[in-house]
């Protein structure tokens, strides 16, 4: 096994030589490093009392290794009818991204209502660029280490024809405030890669960071998950890790870094992760080769997530779910 995979990994780095793209954006993706979602569905939007994330966790997690935070913003429902977020939810953001900051992590504001966007494209639309109109400007004087998401996962009614219009409207608003700010955009059909060659970027904004997301293969990620189409309830016991499941990696991602290559963009890698159904040993098998091969390809990553059913953090037991942080913070694996 040490032998297949020391040659795993001199094939990556073999690609790697290839893969970097050489642009103004491509900086801000190397500096952003490895990274963790945060905060989606943590009781601190609504009741801080009840929050399960605590402040000292930015300094552990940037002591841990960490680089960046995706802050998973679902903004939708903290706007009145008018489109206006609520003052409290602003002032929560607003100490996030202070925090975060401060414990020297850079961070991604990620609107994340991909499931409200999915199912009505214009209300969408209207609501994406209310929250555009008040969050660009309020974070203009933010330092260059916090990033703007357009848009988590566009999918179904956010077709890759309105997506490619929605996400320069949204660019256009970001851009009156902030210039220079670098802006993360994936493609539709939910970040896929393979849907890459759908997504059109205005050439002439170079401060754009391509994501995508990788769930492959998704008979292993999402086994037990019981909100797919259809369920995977039912599917359990599936592993992963061998030889040819390894050079799929490599192969998926060898085929993102030559659109990167091609198209001069750098990628960060916003989401990856495996439910916790799977074996554990699988899992971290598969969690250190996906953020390998991103690495040597020179992608930036954001593990999904730091805690819950995908979690790298056991909040309950207030420590690392060791195999899982190991494969994300190793170099090899063993």
């Amino acid at each position: 096994m040490r032998l297949f995979l020391s040659g795993l990994f001199t094939l990556l780095a073999i690609t790697a030589a290839v893969a970097a793209p050489s642009i103004k954006a491509g900086q801000a993706a190397t500096k952003l490093g490895r990274g963790v979602n945060v905060l989606g569905y943590d009781p601190l939007w609504t009741d801080a009392g009840k929050a399960r994330f605590k402040p000292a966790y930015y300094k552990m997690l940037h002591d841990s290794g960490f680089q960046n935070i995706r802050v998973n913003l679902q903004a939708f429902s903290h706007m009145d009818q008018s489109g206006h977020l609520d003052a409290q939810w602003l002032a929560k953001l607003d100490d996030v991204v202070k925090q975060a900051t401060g414990a020297g992590l850079k961070v991604i504001l990620d609107e994340h209502d991909y499931r409200a966007c999915a199912e009505n494209a214009e209300d969408c639309r209207s609501k994406l660029i209310a929250f555009w109109n008040q969050i660009a400007p309020r974070y203009k004087d933010e330092p260059d280490s916090v990033l703007f998401e357009i848009l988590n996962e566009p999918n179904k009614a956010i077709t890759p024809d309105i997506w490619n219009g929605l996400l320069r409207e949204a660019l256009t608003v970001i851009r009156k405030t902030n210039p220079d700010r670098s802006v993360v955009i994936g493609p539709a059909n939910s970040n896929n890669f393979h849907s890459l060659d759908k997504l059109s970027l205005p050439e002439d904004d170079r401060n754009i960071i391509v994501t995508v997301h990788y769930y492959d293969p998704f008979a292993f990620t999402h086994q037990g998950a019981t909100w797919t189409n259809p369920s995977r309830e039912k599917l359990i016991g599936v592993k992963w890790g061998s030889p040819a499941e390894h050079e799929q990696i490599v192969r998926d991602f060898s085929t993102i870094a030559a659109w990167s290559r091609d198209h001069d963009r750098p990628i960060l890698l916003g989401e990856f992760g495996a439910y916790d159904k799977g074996d554990i040993a699988s899992r971290a098998a598969w969690t250190a080769s996906v953020a390998r091969a991103a690495e040597s390809n020179h992608f930036a990553w954001s593990y999904w997530q730091f805690e819950g059913s995908f979690g790298a953090y056991d909040i309950a037991a207030d420590k690392w779910v060791a195999p899982i942080h190991q494969a994300l913070m190793s170099s090899q694996q063993n």
